[in-house]
């Protein structure tokens, strides 16, 4: 996979990011992005891993609080805490 093509799954500035080692939507878990209500999370098609398609975050956090294995981690800016 190319630097460019990994930039689209892995990015590192992100609010949400998932920790593929954690993540179980390979064996069917779709919780994080059941429970966006801004549909910016899903399933990439090549890890079968949660991510983060689209940085609209509203930091609303049931992606974090609902995910049975802790992958998902919301990076909360310092002035919105």
């Amino acid at each position: 996979m190319s630097q460019q093509a990994q930039n689209i799954f892995f990015r590192s500035n992100a609010p949400v990011t998932v920790d593929e080692e954690k993540c179980i939507a390979h064996k069917g878990c779709t919780v994080c992005v059941d429970v966006c209500p801004m549909d910016l999370l899903a399933i990439n098609p090549v890890t079968q891993k949660a991510f983060m398609q689209y940085d609209e975050c509203w930091y609303c956090m049931p992606c974090e609080t609902d995910c049975p294995t802790g992958a998902v981690k919301v990076d909360i800016p310092y002035l919105l805490r």
